[in-house]
């Protein structure tokens, strides 16, 4: 699983450099320039690319040790 996510981090670091619409002039929807409409979609991309990574890869045994301390952690927090 570990490497796939990294697999999904390198291809969508890979899609983010659109090389192939520098130059073009052609619009979407006959108003949106193409650079801006990728972009729109590659955003979208990486956001479910964060909510994949957020799923699958986040440290929960941290936040269950955090959760263990408790009261520990708002004491000290106070002082």
């Amino acid at each position: 699983m570990k490497y796939g996510l990294v697999m999904l981090a390198i291809a969508v670091y890979v899609l983010h450099q659109d090389f192939w619409n520098w130059n073009s002039r052609s619009l979407v929807a006959g108003v949106l320039p193409i650079g801006l409409a990728y972009h729109a979609l590659y955003a979208c991309l990486a956001s479910a690319m964060m909510f994949i990574f957020v799923k699958l890869a986040w440290p929960k045994h941290l936040e269950d040790q955090i959760e263990a301390l408790g009261d520990k952690v708002v004491a000290v927090e106070e002082h």
